[in-house]
């Protein structure tokens, strides 16, 4: 994983369009993006310091913002934080691309 370690819930629901995952990020993340995955971070707990970067833009955070992560979005977390990622359709480790 390249973001931090992460908890994920219903990836085994048949009839459940998504994934919901609780990620502990640590340290920076690895810049990343998805051909076909969406994803929303809401931001449970971070550093006051934390920040997304979304391409060429680095935007700070804090608890309670949602990000909204398209596909194609070249992204990583930077910085120690607490969110509450929703993918859609469901996660996939086979389309996670690093440049």
């Amino acid at each position: 994983m390249s973001c931090g370690t992460a908890r994920r819930a219903f990836n085994d629901v048949a009839d459940f369009p998504g994934t919901i995952h609780r990620t502990e990020i640590a340290l920076d993340a690895r810049l990343h993006y998805h051909k076909r995955l969406t994803e929303t971070y809401y931001i449970l707990e971070c550093d006051k310091d934390a920040q997304m970067q979304l391409g060429d833009e680095f935007v700070a955070v804090k608890p309670g913002q949602l990000i909204l992560i398209r596909p194609g979005t070249r992204h990583r977390a930077i910085g120690k934080m607490t969110v509450l990622i929703v993918v859609l359709p469901k996660f996939d480790p086979e389309d996670e691309w690093f440049d």
